[in-house]
């Protein structure tokens, strides 16, 4: 038997046989019934325009303010890198450091390994390293809390409109819209289409 035509539930473990899809089909484990495996028309373009997409928006959102506050006509405005930096200051370095790494750190890393994949196999050149880095992208992905961070930066600020006047940044609406944007490079992400390209670019 081939082992390339074997395959390994991600869930329970269960090691079960590859089978065609038809296009748009998706294959589900026969003992969990969590997803195995998807067929898609240009699914490694969709989400390398996905990661782009991703990877503008993340620009945008740490290079221009969250939010502006004004009390008695003074005004200031934090990026979420002063954010960081003021609970590293106020010593609440652990929450600083978590923040930093779920807002910061992770979802660069997880946009620059899907980038470091897609793009030279959009060219037709082979990706050396394909296995570790596929690796680090499923340990990284669960820490990515964007989602989590922007509905506490909602509540904040809507506790703060009581106090003060505030204004909504650029960076907020970029967070906004990366978060659907980092999902659709989750759900359409396929290593399986990586390593099909891999073994005809060999």
């Amino acid at each position: 038997m081939d082992v390339s035509e074997l395959i390994v539930c991600p869930d329970c473990d269960c090691l079960q046989r590859r089978v065609p899809l038809p296009l748009g089909g998706a294959a589900r484990c026969s003992r969990c019934d969590a997803l195995l495996y998807r067929s898609c028309r240009n699914g490694t373009q969709k989400t390398l325009a996905y990661t782009v997409t991703a990877l503008f928006l993340f620009l945008i959102a740490n290079s221009y303010p969250i939010a502006g506050i004004e009390v008695q006509g003074n005004r200031q405005a934090a990026s979420l890198y002063d954010a960081v930096s003021l609970l590293w200051q106020e010593g609440h370095i652990e929450v600083a450091v978590l923040v930093g790494l779920t807002t910061l750190i992770t979802p660069i890393i997880q946009i620059g390994l899907v980038l470091f994949l897609l793009v030279p196999l959009q060219f037709n050149h082979l990706v050396q390293g394909v296995a570790p880095v596929l690796r680090i992208l499923e340990t990284v992905r669960p820490w990515s809390m964007m989602e989590v961070f922007f509905l506490g930066v909602l509540v904040s600020l809507f506790k703060l409109e009581q106090l003060a006047h505030v204004e909504v940044g650029i960076a907020l609406w970029a967070f906004a819209a990366m978060i659907p944007i980092l999902i659709a490079v989750g759900m359409t992400f396929e290593p399986d289409e990586i390593w099909e390209k891999v073994r005809m670019l060999s």
